[in-house]
């Protein structure tokens, strides 16, 4: 087996380790890699994310698996390539075979005066940023240096800290590096008006100290500014330091110099990412440093890929703005055309540039509105689909007129994992028929998901009908059965598919037409023919376990609960020999409850004030909190106050799938907002409203769909997005799913539900109004109703016959189930069976 060393646990060398694994399927590699930072490889382009919520483990990326050795905390001091060995900081010295460079870069900090003070900080790690963090607490002002993309990240990272925040930047527009002029002045405006003062065309001369010996002012010349903390953000440097001690070639601005092959002047050692150099250009962007990672593992399994130079195409939501560029975005290929539409009252800039004969794109520029990027960005270097100016106008949008079928075969939809639309058209050659199989065979929109838009048309071009019924039973699907019983008034299951369905329903359509008749208020969801739609949770309001028995679950609004009311679960715990656990919604599960229990174990439960939790069901579950203001001293407003009025207001609410929201008090997070269907994160001036996240087989965090909105919008805003999510999503879809396949995804979500484009927003208010009005506690209409309770029963002719099949054994002082028991398989009775009444054998219900 040969060895292979990797210098450098940042994404790139990641993405190395799995690729090679990937690749190396015999096994002849076993890989160590060195990581300086005392942790596992983390997403560093989502840092930012770090402010919003995310933690340390949610940024984390996969493990590396067999055959790979990291070494965390450890980095190479010394390499010494003629015996072919690594010498470690702890003093180890590790063989090679092939080693590679993968030790990215540093933040390039300008030696100003006073760059050194404590309250100075670069924006490069998880350390930087709670460094950052700390500093805030005590900071009112902060300056950025620096107005490009990170720049502008930190300012965001700022300005969610509650710090008043300026950005300086030496060019005479933000992101010079990407956009022009025209661009660059629209953002200005766009983020002067979030709050964020910009300084451009100005450098900074010094970081004057006050008595403390921090930061107290920054000067801009004969200009001053108050500031409390410093972030720089003025550019990387590659870290060579070791590729140089060790005589590799290295570029005249630095970078170690490899070949198309990404091979260093030594054959046995490569270079890949921010510490490569390759035809004189250090690439500072995740995309390129994963091409030549693919390069390298391809090359080390025998391959003969090569690296030729990389898309540095950008798309991104700065501070709320959509900006985008791409191709030759600055025009600098000789003859170059400008095409712009800057639309100053429209708030959005666009620029096409094109060859001297208006014939090729070249490349472009989008701010504001940047949702012809997934279609403009693959014709970069094709021949242009028509007249450029209809590409960007207004009347184009939503990708100017072009179409998949505009696009060459070898035009690059997904920039970041390199798939063309030859992949994707072959893919679906090969029975791809959705854009979830695209992802799961050619890896594209699984990345940055800009292109996901592109991936539905592509499907279409090709004739792939993608079937919306909702099953065998119904032509239409789950949104078209919902407007039609709106629109009709049908109130039962029976008269919906006489009329619009065929057959006597199934597994599928009877809970989903459930679904839709509980959510348009069609009554109590065991009345009448509803009962025998619902499957077996409904069934008996609480949720079958694996030996037979339920659990309880009630509603505890914001996790708050009084002493009395949990005297009164722990008596009901007591009295009914229930396994009790806190959950990690902050509520309080009772198991073990045998079904002719359940009445009982309700009826103390509503008279002690609690009603259903809906545990059960797909409807809200809860709205975590966070103590808020009232408890934290951190907290900038009372989240416990905001998630019991979410709670009670949406409690009921039947949905395409269950619904899980929290709110947190501030941006520490504590109640884990973005993993939830809706989140709400409290800021100085408001909330922020975040949603389409979920926990579950495939994680997801919520993305951010308005900011520092108050008590009234916010609680607006959130009627909009359910109503619209339970009109429209299909059956059993997560919110998730849904954005990702709205045509539009989030913008056109936020669309609907801020700006309401489709003139429906007082629509779905009116409808949210009515959930609210008509909400009634579903298992109080179950102990006021005879005909409901004659249900909760094992046996037909021996209703209070408690199964024999149930059993428990008894696991830290509580009762769990004997077991081990199979899913869906009753343990076998224990010496507790007991013949029915009038002694005939048990009859199930």
């Amino acid at each position: 087996m040969r060895q292979l060393v990797v210098i450098g646990n940042g994404m790139v060398g990641h993405r190395l380790v799995e690729a090679i694994r990937d690749r190396d399927t015999d096994g002849r590699w076993n890989i160590v890699v060195l990581g300086e930072e005392p942790r596992p490889a983390y997403d560093r382009v989502a840092l930012s994310s770090y402010f919003d919520g995310a933690t340390e483990e949610d940024l984390r990326l996969g493990d590396l698996g067999d055959r790979v050795t990291l070494r965390s905390g450890e980095r190479a001091t010394d390499i010494d390539r003629s015996a072919k060995k690594v010498t470690t900081s702890t003093g180890d010295v590790l063989g090679y075979d092939t080693l590679v460079l993968a030790t990215g870069s540093y933040p390039f900090v300008p030696p100003l005066p006073g760059h050194d003070l404590p309250g100075c900080h670069v924006y490069r790690t998880i350390e930087d940023l709670d460094a950052i963090t700390d500093s805030a607490r005590a900071a009112t002002t902060g300056v950025v240096i620096g107005g490009g993309l990170l720049g502008l990240e930190a300012a965001n990272a700022l300005r969610l800290l509650g710090v008043d925040t300026h950005v300086v930047e030496l060019a005479p527009w933000l992101m010079p590096a990407q956009i022009d002029e025209g661009g660059g002045a629209l953002l200005g405006r766009l983020i002067d008006e979030l709050g964020v003062t910009v300084h451009t065309g100005t450098g900074t001369s010094r970081i004057e100290a006050g008595d403390d010996g921090r930061p107290a002012a920054v000067r801009l010349g004969e200009e001053r500014i108050d500031a409390d903390m410093v972030v720089f953000s003025v550019g990387i440097r590659p870290r060579d330091e070791i590729a140089r001690a060790a005589g590799l070639e290295i570029g005249e601005r630095g970078g170690v110099v490899i070949d198309d092959a990404c091979r260093t002047s030594d054959p046995d050692i490569y270079a890949v990412g921010e510490v490569a150099c390759h035809a004189g250009t250090v690439y500072g962007l995740i995309a390129p440093g994963n091409a030549m990672a693919e390069v390298v593992a391809d090359r080390l399994v025998g391959g003969t890929a090569a690296f030729t130079g990389a898309d540095t195409s950008t798309k991104l939501k700065l501070l709320g703005v959509d900006v985008a560029s791409f191709g030759d975005a600055h025009g600098r290929t000789e003859g170059a055309l400008d095409v712009v539409v800057n639309d100053a009252a429209g708030r959005r800039y666009a620029k096409l540039v094109v060859s001297d004969d208006a014939s090729t794109l070249l490349g472009g520029v989008l701010v504001g509105d940047a949702s012809a990027y997934a279609a403009l960005r693959p014709l970069v270097g094709h021949e242009l689909p028509g007249d450029p100016l209809a590409l960007i106008s207004p009347a184009g949008a939503e990708g100017g007129g072009v179409g998949a079928g505009a696009l060459p075969d070898d035009a690059q939809i997904c920039s970041c994992n390199a798939v063309t639309k030859g992949d994707l058209t072959h893919a679906i050659a090969g029975g791809a028929c959705d854009v979830a199989a695209l992802k799961g065979c050619t890896t594209a929109g699984t990345s940055c998901g800009s292109c996901v838009p592109m991936l539905k048309q592509l499907l279409e071009a090709s004739g792939v009908e993608q079937s919306s019924a909702l099953c065998e039973h119904f032509t239409h699907s789950r949104a078209e059965l919902l407007e039609i019983v709106r629109a009709t008034g049908i109130g039962t299951f029976s008269e919906l598919i006489d009329r619009h369905g065929t057959g006597r329903g199934c597994d599928i359509c009877k809970p989903a037409v459930a679904s839709i008749l509980a959510s348009l208020g069609g009554g109590h969801i065991l009345e009448g023919e509803q009962a025998a739609l619902q499957d077996t949770n409904d069934h008996f309001l609480a949720n079958l376990q694996r030996n037979g028995t339920y659990s309880v679950v009630p509603r505890i609004p914001g996790g708050e609960i009084t002493p009395d009311k949990l005297i009164v679960i722990g008596e009901v715990a007591r009295d009914f020999g229930l396994y009790t656990k806190i959950t990690g919604g902050q509520r309080i599960d009772l198991f073990g409850a045998r079904v002719e229990q359940l009445p009982a174990i309700w009826a103390r439960l509503v008279d002690a004030g609690f009603e259903s939790g809906h545990a059960y069901g797909k409807a809200l579950r809860t709205v975590k909190s966070c103590v808020g203001t009232t408890w934290c001293r951190y907290g900038v407003q009372d989240s416990v106050r905001m998630a019991i009025d979410l709670e009670l207001r949406y409690r009921g609410l039947r949905s395409p799938h269950k619904i899980k929201a929290a709110v947190s008090g501030c941006a520490r997070e504590c109640a884990e907002a973005r993993g939830k269907d809706f989140g709400v994160i409290a800021t100085d001036k408001g909330w922020n409203l975040y949603v389409g996240g979920n926990g579950g087989f495939t994680p997801r965090h919520a993305e951010l769909l308005a900011s520092d909105l108050d008590d009234a919008t916010l609680i607006r805003y959130i009627d909009r997005f359910l109503m619209f999510y339970i009109r429209t999503a299909d059956r059993l879809q997560r919110t998730s799913t849904w954005i990702e396949n709205l045509e539009g995804g989030l913008d056109h979500l936020r669309a609907v539900v801020v700006d309401d484009s489709l003139g429906i927003a007082a629509d779905l208010e009116r409808d949210m109004a009515a959930h609210v009005a008509a909400y009634a506690d579903e298992w109080r209409g179950v102990l006021e109703d005879p005909d409901k309770l004659a249900r909760f029963a094992s046996f037909a002719n021996a209703p209070q016959a408690p199964d024999p099949t149930i059993s428990f054994a008894t696991e830290r002082d509580q009762p769990v189930p004997a077991g081990p028991v199979a899913l869906g398989m009753p343990a076998p009775p224990v010496g507790d069976a007991r013949p029915a009444p009038n002694g005939s054998a048990p009859v199930e219900v």
